[in-house]
């Protein structure tokens, strides 16, 4: 069992707890409360649930002038959970520079979570060569996006718009991407207080969203 929310650190924001383990069984019942570990090589287990929570609603997601061109042109196939372990290591040797939350013992627990249907990734490809991706959890009709990646320009951003095409289309309300940064905010992040986000979580936690992917063909509108 977690602590409430409510009584996640000020400072750090949103530290809850300390500890415990990456067992599916943790992982989800973390996300179903709001919380999701962050934490490096060198620290135990963090566990966190901030007072703004970072969000995207798939209908509000800001696709660019040159972005749309390019997803006109139809040049990448997407797909979705083909290579989800490529997807989450090309993840963590994307911020290699940096200290990696995407440790070894973290990239094990979410393929063990992607092989029980729980985490899914959405791939993009240059003909036979991974360009770009997002994976992430699925709780009831909330998608918590854990990481992207590009290798080509706009790899990621090609990834991110297919996934809210096909989330609005499926009537998912939000794709949570947990910690706001300027990236997340050209592509129309917002944030929700904390109590807001658990308010709507606990809503669509339980609905029933059969994640069978399809990419868009068709970005008139």
């Amino acid at each position: 069992m977690f602590p409430s929310v409510n009584t996640a650190s000020k400072d750090p924001d949103g530290l809850l707890a300390v500890g415990g383990d990456l067992s599916t069984t943790t992982l989800t019942l973390a996300y179903r409360n709001g919380i999701f570990p962050w934490f490096s090589d060198k620290s135990p287990i963090l566990w966190w649930s901030p007072s703004q929570r970072c969000v995207i609603k798939p209908s509000d997601l800001h696709i660019s002038r040159r972005l749309k061109q390019k997803l006109k042109q139809n040049k990448f196939r997407v797909t979705s959970d083909e290579v989800f372990e490529k997807v989450i290591k090309a993840c963590a040797s994307n911020r290699k520079n940096s200290d990696t939350w995407i440790t070894n013992e973290m990239i094990e627990a979410y393929i063990q979570l992607h092989y029980e249907g729980c985490a899914h990734s959405v791939e993009v490809w240059d003909g036979d060569n991974l360009v770009g991706g997002i994976y992430g959890v699925i709780i009831g009709s909330i998608f918590s996006g854990e990481s992207m990646f590009s290798r080509t320009r706009d790899g990621s951003k090609v990834a991110i718009a297919h996934l809210c095409s096909w989330m609005k289309k499926v009537n998912m309300p939000l794709l949570d991407c947990q910690i706001e940064n300027p990236h997340l905010r050209s592509l129309g992040a917002i944030s929700l207080k904390r109590e807001d986000f658990i308010k709507i979580l606990k809503v669509e936690r339980d609905r029933n969203i059969n994640w069978q992917f399809q990419p868009c063909t068709a970005w008139d509108n």
